[in-house]
């Protein structure tokens, strides 16, 4: 029970309250209780809380599972109603910019603690227990009529609430932000791939001169990377919704919770997310690994990869104005440096670049975390509030910059037309279309005399008679020379 005494330490009014290790002195103005302030002392380690994102995660699969307490006879009714009314106070501002960071005040609880998130389980049971005792006219910390063990946390563990509430906040934060922030850079990508379609530019491999390609099939292929990123999303949502933890409590056995408790709060969760949950076909593996996180991120470091190739293309075809390969035009957003007047750079191209090399990073942090480190993991994964930041850290890096890339610079790429026409008629690889009639050799020599000439493959072919002109002319047209059958 709370002491009904306030305390000044210092200049900051405190109260007591007492956990299962005694009394703690606690601000008196926040809703978590001692053995959250025991984990703020224990963990001054990086001063980041775990995120809104995770919270509301938790807040969900406590709402959930008072709801399936209750259908099961092991929750009274009222007790259940303080519970999830709690959980929505809580969804319902964290889901708001401007009242997140009040709530948030009340989950202080390092990123860096016990590596099965038990102080975050327990600051989440605190804080729901108070907000339920303060709405049914008890004092915080009272611990009646909801206690945050025995009717909060009912049927549950950290060990199996802390890996649910991860996936659930993947899982529903790559649907909101990840998602769609790659439907609309496919979009963007889609839309330049058309109206660049009839523009011929020389392809290049080895960053040399190859043969022609319109830059609209450049364009479609950048959009069908992010198409199967799309797919590989949605892959991934399904690696972590179809293998909850819920109902394993402890070490996967279920001690203390109903059989049907997982699958019920599963049901529950679904309905309330729009998200399709399941319980986990074996528990034992739901809760000591972390494969099905590593799963995912696997999914998104590809995304990563994807992303950087399409930005690294685009500054390459950008660079310029004058001295580079100035086939597009890139979006001029802002200036480019604080000593070379004029100077525009590719910032968002960089900036999507730079998200790559972050989540490719979080990719061996969580392959790491997935190993266990360098020491066994038994029944339980010991990485897991680790691996939670890191992986919502990725969906949300490449979901806002997908929508990013899409509008502040995709949509306002431009076609250089005048300096794509000049570089492909100069390139010495159109010769290639000349080798099923001269065959390859002749065609490389006469490649070569154009090198040393400075020629074009056309001016030297007319120059020694090596075609007719109208065969040479259709031997040599750009456009044909981009389609199959050409």
């Amino acid at each position: 029970m709370a002491s009904k005494k306030t305390r000044r330490s210092g200049r900051t009014a405190t109260r007591v309250e007492k956990d299962s290790m005694g009394t703690m002195e606690v601000p008196a103005d926040v809703l978590y209780g001692a053995t959250t302030q025991r984990a703020v002392l224990n963990f001054p380690i990086s001063h980041h809380d775990m995120g809104w994102q995770t919270i509301h995660a938790f807040a969900q699969l406590k709402h959930s599972a008072a709801t399936a307490n209750q259908k099961l006879g092991k929750l009274d009714q009222r007790r259940c109603g303080l519970i999830r009314r709690a959980c929505e106070r809580i969804m319902r501002e964290l889901e708001q910019v401007e009242t997140r960071p009040d709530m948030m005040r009340h989950f202080p609880v390092d990123v860096y603690q016990t590596g099965s998130g038990t102080s975050t389980n327990m600051n989440v049971n605190e804080v729901i227990s108070n907000m339920a005792c303060e709405a049914a006219g008890a004092k915080i910390g009272a611990q009646d009529p909801v206690h945050p063990n025995n009717h909060v946390n009912m049927g549950q563990s950290s060990n199996d609430t802390m890996p649910s509430a991860m996936q659930i906040a993947a899982a529903t934060h790559a649907k909101h932000i990840l998602l769609p922030g790659l439907k609309q850079l496919e979009k963007s990508l889609r839309r330049k791939s058309r109206q660049f379609d009839k523009i011929v530019k020389i392809g290049r491999t080895h960053l040399q001169d190859a043969t022609p390609i319109r830059l609209g099939q450049e364009f479609s292929g950048y959009a069908a990377q992010v198409e199967y990123g799309i797919e590989r999303t949605e892959s991934a949502i399904r690696a972590l919704a179809e293998n909850m933890p819920i109902g394993g409590t402890a070490v996967g056995t279920g001690i203390n919770t109903h059989p049907r408790f997982g699958k019920m709060v599963c049901s529950e969760l679904s309905r309330e997310t729009g998200v399709r949950f399941r319980e986990a076909r074996n528990h034992f593996e739901a809760q000591s690994t972390r494969d099905c996180v590593v799963d995912a991120h696997g999914h998104l470091n590809t995304i990563a990869v994807s992303l950087s190739r399409i930005a690294s293309d685009i500054r390459l075809m950008g660079c310029g104005p004058r001295c580079g390969i100035g086939e597009i035009e890139l979006p001029e957003i802002q200036p480019g440096s604080s000593i070379m007047p004029g100077k525009v750079n590719p910032v968002l191209v960089e900036s999507v670049m730079q998200v790559a090399m972050r989540v490719a990073g979080n990719h061996v942090t969580l392959t790491m975390g997935g190993m266990g480190g360098t020491g066994s993991l038994m029944e339980l994964n010991l990485s897991m509030p680790m691996a939670t930041v890191t992986l919502l850290e990725s969906i949300t890096l490449l979901g806002n910059s997908a929508e990013i890339f899409a509008t502040r610079c995709v949509d306002g790429i431009k076609a250089n037309k005048k300096a794509i026409k000049e570089t492909v008629e100069r390139s010495l690889m159109l010769g290639t279309a000349l080798a099923p009639i001269i065959g390859y050799n002749e065609a490389a020599r006469i490649a070569h005399e154009c090198y040393d000439s400075g020629l074009t493959i056309r001016d030297y072919c007319l120059q020694h008679n090596v075609l007719p002109e109208d065969e040479l002319n259709r031997a040599l047209d750009i456009t044909s020379m981009t389609h199959p059958d050409g």
